[in-house]
């Protein structure tokens, strides 16, 4: 499961995969790919990352103690790394985004990115160059 908005609304200056906590519900609608990251962002309360506003899609098969959609998920980082971003932060200007959530040997890992927001010029720049870029495919495939 991708973030879209994420690299379309931010420059990615860092990545880190980090672990999540997880209910077991939670894991079953991962799998099922019931996941929205795309309004998601990461806080350090207290030195601790917290994933907020992740929607994971209530498990239909769950019982009456099925999870809460929208709860805040804390993750798995190192310590030291944890310091680092927290001190990026601070510093100003940068948030961290998750871009996205995947399985890795059977447990759930969410990549994330320490970002820049761009700014309204950014976004045109970015999109004249996709731009070109599908021009210049479609003229190459149309001359083989």
């Amino acid at each position: 499961m991708r973030n879209s908005r994420a690299r379309r609304d931010y420059f990615v200056d860092e990545t880190l995969e980090a672990g999540i906590a997880l209910r077991g519900t939670e894991v079953k609608s991962i799998r099922q790919g019931q996941v929205q990251i795309n309004e998601s962002f990461v806080r350090i309360d207290k030195g601790t990352p917290i994933l907020y506003h992740a929607h994971i899609a209530e498990y239909a098969f769950g019982t009456s103690t099925n999870h809460n959609p929208y709860r805040p998920r804390k993750l798995l980082l190192n310590k030291k790394e944890i310091r680092k971003w927290e001190q990026a932060i601070q510093s100003g200007g940068r948030t961290i985004v998750p871009l996205r959530m995947y399985f890795k040997q059977g447990l759930v890992k969410v990549e994330i990115g320490l970002c820049r927001g761009k700014k309204q010029f950014d976004k045109r720049e970015d999109l004249k160059k996709a731009v070109d870029i599908r021009e210049t495919q479609r003229t190459v495939k149309h001359h083989l």
